[in-house]
C-alpha cells in the first residue's frame, strides 16, 4: 500500500452548479460568482470562514476580490481537468495552509471550442479557456495536438483491436440517456444508435457526437477537514484517495503507444492508495471528453483487458434502459457526462459523485450509493483519479 496519510481526512461539504447551456448570455465571472455563493451557503459556512480559494479561470485572487472575502491564507489557480484543483485544495487543508477552501471551475465557450462563440463580437478575441487569443497550436491545422491527437489515437485503437464504431456509440448514447434526468444538462434530447451512426463526421473515426459539448456554466465546492465536516453536515463526502499522473514523452504525437501514458500511471497509483476498488464502487465516472477516452479508462483501471472496452460496454448494455449498467447495478456517468451534460473538464463528474453520495440526485439517484470511482482527464498529460466515499 502506498503511503497515503491524507486518506479520508478531507471532506466535501458544499456543492453547487449554475447548470450548463450552449446559448449563454452571461460573463464567466458572473457564473463563477453564482456557483461559489451557492456552494458556500450549501456548506453552511459564512464567507468570513473561507480562508482558501482554488480554481481555474478566472484566477483565484480575482475570485477572492469578486466575492469580497475578507482574507485568505491560500489561493491558487490550476489548469483543467478539475482534479488538479481538488488535489490543491485538499493538500492545502492537510498542510494547514487553510481550513475551509472554496474550489470552483467554469466553462466559457471561446472560438477555440465553439463556432457560435467565434461569431460573437464580445468573444471572438478570446482564446482557449478565456486566455487572450494568439497564434498557438490550438489554431494550427498542421499540428496533431489537442483534439486531433485523440482522433489519431482513436484510429490506432480501432486498427489494433478491431473496435466497431458502435462501441464508441454506446458511450455517447449512454450519456444522452442519463442526461435526460439531469436538469443541469445542456443536451437532453433522446438519442439512438442510429442517430449516432448517422451523425456528421468531424475527423474520422470521431463524429460530432463523440466530442464533448462546448457550454457556459460553473461548478463550485467547499472542502474542509473531515472533523469539521461532521459538525457542518450529516452527509460529508470524504476524499478517500486522489492522484494525477503522466509519463514521458507525453506529447500527443510522441507517446510510445496505447499502453504507456498517464492513465496507466494513475490506475497503478490510485490502486495502491485506495482501500476501495472497482468491485466495491456504486457509481463510476470515466472521463468522456472524447468517447474513445472512456473505453481506454475502462480498460486501464481493470474492468476488462486491453482492447476489450468496446465489448465490455456492449455486454453491460441495458437495452430496456438504453444505457450502460455494469453488472446490472453500476451506472456510468449518470449525469450525462461531457458528451451531454456539457464539457465541464471533470467538475461535473465530481459534482455528480458528491450529489449521488449525499443521496440528492433525484430521479437518477443510485440506491444507497456509498462509493464513487472517478477517472477524469485524458491520457497525454492530464490523467487523474479520485475515490470518494460517504462518511
Amino acid at each position: 500500500m502506498a503511503r497515503n496519510p491524507i486518506k479520508d481526512q478531507i471532506a466535501i461539504v458544499g456543492v453547487a452548479s449554475t447548470g450548463f447551456t450552449r446559448e449563454g448570455t452571461r460573463s464567466r465571472d458572473s457564473l463563477v460568482a453564482e456557483a461559489c455563493i451557492a456552494a458556500i451557503r450549501d456548506a453552511g459556512v459564512s464567507k468570513q470562514e473561507i480562508d482558501g480559494v482554488c480554481g481555474t479561470l478566472p484566477s483565484a485572487h480575482r475570485v477572492v476580490s469578486m466575492l469580497g472575502l475578507p482574507e485568505v491564507t491560500h489561493y491558487a489557480t490550476q489548469p483543467p481537468p478539475y482534479v488538479f484543483t481538488i488535489e490543491d485544495a485538499m493538500n492545502a487543508i492537510f498542510a494547514g495552509s487553510a481550513d475551509v477552501v472554496l474550489a470552483y471551475h467554469a466553462m466559457f465557450r471561446s472560438p477555440a471550442v465553439s463556432r457560435s462563440a467565434a461569431g460573437d463580437p464580445l468573444r471572438r478575441n478570446i482564446g482557449w479557456a478565456g486566455a487572450p487569443a494568439g497564434r498557438d497550436w490550438r489554431f494550427d491545422p498542421e499540428s496533431v495536438e489537442g483534439s486531433v491527437g485523440y482522433t489519431a489515437w482513436a484510429s490506432r485503437y480501432i486498427h489494433e483491436y478491431g473496435v466497431r464504431r458502435e462501441h464508441l456509440g454506446y458511450v455517447a448514447v449512454n450519456d444522452r440517456t442519463n442526461a435526460a434526468a439531469n436538469p443541469l444538462a445542456a443536451m437532453r434530447e433522446p438519442m439512438t444508435m442510429e442517430d449516432y451512426l448517422g451523425a456528421r463526421m468531424v475527423r474520422d473515426p470521431l463524429c460530432i457526437l463523440d466530442m464533448d459539448v462546448p457550454v457556459d456554466g460553473a461548478d463550485a465546492f467547499v472542502l474542509t477537514t473531515a472533523e469539521l465536516a461532521r459538525d457542518l453536515t450529516d452527509t460529508p463526502v470524504l476524499i478517500h484517495a486522489a492522484t494525477t499522473g503522466t509519463s514521458a514523452p507525453n506529447e500527443e504525437d510522441q507517446i510510445r503507444d496505447l499502453h504507456h501514458h498517464g492513465q496507466q500511471v494513475v490506475a497503478r497509483e490510485l490502486r495502491e492508495k485506495s482501500d476501495i476498488w472497482i468491485p466495491d464502487v456504486d457509481v463510476y465516472f470515466p472521463y468522456d471528453g472524447f468517447s474513445f477516452i472512456t473505453l481506454s479508462w475502462i480498460e486501464n483501471v481493470g474492468w476488462c483487458g486491453p482492447g476489450e472496452g468496446g465489448a465490455f460496454v456492449e455486454s453491460h448494455w441495458d437495452k430496456e434502459a438504453n444505457r450502460i449498467l455494469i453488472d446490472g447495478r453500476i451506472p456510468v456517468n449518470p449525469h450525462g457526462g461531457a458528451l451531454s451534460e456539457g464539457g465541464t473538464q471533470g467538475s461535473g463528474h465530481v459534482r455528480e459523485a458528491v450529489v449521488q453520495l449525499r443521496g440528492q440526485a433525484g430521479d437518477r439517484q443510485v440506491p444507497d450509493a456509498r462509493t464513487a470511482f472517478l477517472t477524469p482527464g485524458g491520457f497525454f498529460f492530464n490523467a487523474q483519479g479520485l475515490v470518494l466515499r460517504r462518511d
